[in-house]
Parts: structure tokens; sequence; C-alpha cells
């Protein structure tokens, strides 16, 4: 991994850069892939459990369940409320799509806990957030998910914004490993300070959780825990569309599930995302690419680095 100074970074990203921090920058040799034993079984990658969607947002647990089983997790199981389950049943490839109560708002109801808790105990790693929108209850099931559950955790998208500044404390006492991956608006929300540019955001972030994974999505993506800086330079501007933060995250939690340690994973998970959006650009522009678009050339990212 080749390491920057400060001084480089600013240049490279056109960040503010932070005095002593050390910033390594992601390279294909970083990446770390799950091994695929010959005899083995769905069993043997890895359950990841993917919990997503509301009405009106059927897309994105659809994106991050097909990016999942894309990057080689034995078993996606996707957990949506009832209200959009045909929609995203219908848009999935393989994963098993469950339903789960429904209120008036097409958002998980309040009983949803009691019956994401069980699947919580079988599961490898765990991906919330998605389109699960931002009611009270949806709340509560975001807050007792980090509460109980003790395989690695990826919170995304609305899964932050619930979570706040002012429920930060919860990250520091879960027994999970956790990894949180806001662009720029969903890192202030959670009390991210970028008035000094993002490094600087993401080391103060990490400094004061620094057992959380930070996945600071942008250009030149951090991934940072603790004083570990990394840059990602794959990816361009045509990656700048809704949904394909969820393919990245559905990368990421197949990666977890597959057991690869947290930080590990994080990084590889963005080198290869940003590396099928530039193999994909290549066919469809900078203007015309989609988050499908992206999943479909995971299998060449994959490819690349075997």
């Amino acid at each position: 991994m080749k390491r920057l100074n400060a001084k480089n970074y600013e240049a490279m990203f056109q960040d503010a850069a932070c005095a002593g921090v050390n910033v390594d920058l992601i390279e294909k040799n970083d990446v770390r892939l799950p091994k695929r034993e010959a005899h083995g079984h769905k069993y043997s990658f890895g359950r990841a459990l993917i919990i997503a969607g509301s009405e009106g947002f059927s897309g994105a647990p659809a994106l991050a369940a097909n990016a999942c089983e894309r990057s080689g997790a034995g078993l996606t199981q996707l957990v949506v409320p009832r209200s959009i389950y045909s929609i995203a049943a219908a848009r999935c490839d393989g994963a098993v799509v469950r339903p789960l109560e429904a209120d008036s708002s097409g958002t998980f109801s309040r009983s949803a806990s009691d019956a994401v808790l069980p699947l919580l105990a079988d599961a490898n790693a765990c991906l919330i957030g998605p389109g699960l929108g931002r009611t009270e209850g949806v709340r509560a099931l975001v807050l007792n998910v980090i509460r109980d559950t003790s395989c690695p955790l990826i919170l995304d998208a609305d899964a932050l914004t619930l979570v706040g500044a002012s429920s930060l404390r919860l990250l520091d006492k879960s027994r999970a490993p956790l990894i949180v991956t806001p662009h720029e608006g969903e890192f202030q929300r959670i009390g991210g300070d970028l008035s000094s540019g993002r490094l600087n955001g993401a080391s103060g972030f990490c400094g004061t959780h620094q057992n959380v994974v930070l996945v600071l999505k942008g250009h030149g993506t951090l991934v940072s825990r603790g004083k570990n800086h990394a840059a990602n330079l794959t990816g361009t501007a045509a990656l700048a569309k809704g949904g394909t933060g969820d393919v990245l995250a559905g990368v990421l939690c197949a990666l977890l599930a597959q057991g690869i340690e947290p930080l590990e994973a994080a990084r590889s998970a963005v080198y290869l995302h940003g590396l099928a959006g530039d193999l994909a650009e290549a066919e469809t522009g900078p203007y015309s690419l989609t988050p499908s678009d992206v999943i479909r050339y995971l299998p060449k990212a994959f490819c690349s680095i075997q």
C-alpha cells in the first residue's frame, strides 16, 4: 500500500490536508478476496442479512441484494416491509426475500424487531439502511439491531440519519464490529465536521469512535479506523447517481459475510466497486451508467484481482 503524506493528499484530492496524518492509497494488491474452497457449499461462504426498503423505495434493497450475490455471499437474505415484497422479490436474482409487517406508511412496523433479531443470530454480516424510511418505528428497529447484534454490521443511508448525532454513543457500546458508510450530508448528520476538509473530518470522527470503520464516500472515498486512513482512486463522477451507494453496501456486506476483517473488507469493497464503475463506464460513457451496470461489471472487477 502506497503512503501519501497530508500535503500529497491535499494535492491529489483538492481537500484540506491534516498535519501529521498519514494516508494510504488503496491499490490492487491491497484488495483481499475470500477463499473459495473447492468442496464448500452455500453455508461455507457466509450468510448475509440485508434489512432495507420502504414503500416507494423498492430499488435500493434489490440493488444491495443483487450486488451482495455478485460478490460471493453464500446466502443472501433480504428483509423488506410487506408493502414492497412483491416488487423487491421480482427484482432480486437469487436472494431469499422475507416480508415483515409494514405500518400504514409502508415502512417496517414496530413489531419488526421481534422478527429480525432471530435472523441476526444466524447471520455472518448485516446491512441495514438502504431505502429504509425514517419513521419512529424504523428508528426503533435500527437502534435495536445496533444493540443486539454481534456480527459485523453496516449502517448505511437512512439508518445513519436515524441514528443521528444524538445516538452515536450506541456505536461505542455495540458488541458488533461496526462500519458506517455516509456520503458527506449523512456524515454531518452523525456529527462529522467537514469545515476543515474530508481528511480532518474523518480523523476527528475516528479519533472519537476508534472502533468504528468509516467509509466517507465521495471523490477519493476515505476508509478510516482510528489513526488508519486510506483513500481510493477507482471510480469517477459517472458513479454520482442514486443507487450506486446501495451497490457498494451490498459488496461490502458480502465480503464481511465471507470472513474478511472489517477494515480490509471496506478497503476492498470501495476499490472493487469503483473498478466495476470504471469498467462499466468504458461501455456506457459517463452519462448513461446505472447502478445495475456496476453490478453487471462486478464479475470483471473481481476477476481482475484474482
